[in-house]
């Protein structure tokens, strides 16, 4: 079914759940910070407006919170199923990582939630704001464990290789591995941009509708100081996070940089759009900007940076695919900036809420944080292959041994109940937004 092969069917079932579930935790994440933010503000000032915004995004955070759960669980079996070579070639390590997540932060978030939720007349004031901490803090923790399995896997160390079996020799050398420190930055930044994002987009919605209370005022306002600080910060973390992927995945880089071949003495140009070739080896419609790739990624103008035809064809990921999903997330992340610096232009000159254009921008904007993080994804994971534990184990010796109609009815399934389900979820959370903060 399809015309595709069991391994194709597998990668995109699980592509397909991961990036459903990933969406729900880069919101929760953010919110989760934002709600302890929006408490403090509370007990520090008194003012209801906090109040007030608090209670509307905790309805939200929850929504969020048990979709985010639904579809994690859903990807984790995935793992015995579709997956078992690499389960059992791996799972010395990824499920350690996996427990230590449940154990550490889902039981932190889970114990804490229930107060957070429910508790604000029933305990006292400090108990309460330590419990959103902690449902916070257990956001953060997630991310931790999640980032450090999937990082290991990027830039696999401190393990021996016994009976075609990964064992674990040094715990620190697995989890604090070379991309580590850069993927969790990158990824905790994200979250926050698109929590942001979906912040100000609400407000901004709102502000359009002519509600232009001064709780409304107060979320787009808090929403655009932390896109002003944060974009360009994720910027200076990619850039980081790019210069250790040249270092330990050299073939991902020539991918997203669409880059076949040096010449002898000259510098390496900066492709701005083409469309990369697999078959022809090279960037079709190529638009160069000379030098320029040579000084981002080695900041020299004279160095080279690797082509992908210094690899093998079968060690290659799909360059047209790596090559236009890392221009996404970096055309969102000029916008992103665009959005942070026109809003502390509009604040100077007293019309930040008055804009039409801006707050149009704004709402527009409203799923830019989940489209980058999605794209990096992409990035991140299509870049890697044709490995699943880099340069250990190949994706097509992880995969389960399935048919392709067994895979391809799996599929569907997934389509049609994730469609469903998610899309009330989806649907209940936009009526939400749309009836906004009541005052009590």
């Amino acid at each position: 079914m399809f015309g595709l092969s069991a391994l194709e069917l597998a990668r995109i079932q699980f592509a397909f759940t991961v990036s459903f579930h990933i969406i729900f935790p880069a919101i929760t994440i953010g919110l989760a910070s934002f709600l302890v933010v929006l408490e403090g503000l509370w007990l520090r000032t008194r003012h209801t407006d906090y109040k007030l915004l608090y209670h509307f995004w905790s309805k939200i955070f929850a929504v969020n919170f048990g979709m985010g759960v639904v579809s994690g669980l859903v990807m984790a079996y995935q793992f015995g199923t579709n997956w078992s070579f690499f389960s059992d070639f791996a799972g010395s390590i990824t499920g350690p990582l996996l427990t230590y997540e449940v154990l550490t932060a889902f039981f932190l978030e889970a114990g804490f939630l229930g107060v957070m939720l429910f508790g604000w007349d029933r305990v006292g004031e400090r108990l309460h704001f330590f419990a959103t901490c902690m449902v916070a803090l257990g956001t953060l923790i997630s991310t931790f464990w999640i980032l450090a399995s999937n990082s290991w896997m990027q830039t696999p160390q401190g393990h021996e290789i016994i009976n075609n079996q990964v064992v674990p020799v040094d715990w620190l050398a697995v989890i604090f591995n070379p991309s580590f420190p850069y993927r969790l930055a990158h990824m905790c930044t994200a979250a926050f941009l698109a929590s942001a994002f979906f912040i100000a987009a609400s407000a901004a919605w709102h502000l359009l509708k002519g509600n232009d209370s001064t709780a409304m005022k107060k979320m787009l306002s808090m929403s655009m100081w932390m896109i002003l600080i944060i974009a360009p910060l994720q910027a200076l973390i990619g850039d980081a996070h790019g210069l250790n992927t040249l270092k330990y995945q050299p073939v991902k880089v020539a991918a997203m940089e669409g880059h076949w071949e040096n010449l002898p003495g000259e510098a390496t140009p900066l492709i701005l759009f083409g469309i990369p070739d697999m078959d022809r080896e090279e960037t079709r419609y190529a638009v160069e900007i000379p030098y320029l790739a040579s000084l981002i990624l080695t900041h020299s103008i004279d160095k080279q940076v690797p082509a992908l035809k210094e690899f093998p064809p079968e060690d290659r990921p799909n360059a047209l695919m790596v090559f236009w999903s890392f221009r996404v997330m970096v055309g969102l992340g000029v916008l992103m900036i665009i959005a942070g610096c026109w809003g502390l232009w509009l604040r100077y000159k007293k019309q930040l809420y008055q804009s039409k254009a801006f707050l149009r921008f704004m709402f527009l904007m409203a799923p830019s944080g989940l489209i980058a993080i999605l794209a990096g994804w992409f990035t991140t994971e299509i870049g890697r292959q044709p490995w699943v534990v880099y340069g250990l184990l190949r994706t097509k010796d992880a995969v389960s041994a399935h048919g392709e109609m067994h895979m391809s009815i799996s599929l569907l399934l997934f389509i049609v109940v994730y469609s469903s389900v998610f899309g009330v979820g989806y649907a209940y959370m936009m009526k939400l937004i749309r009836k906004g903060p009541k005052k009590e």
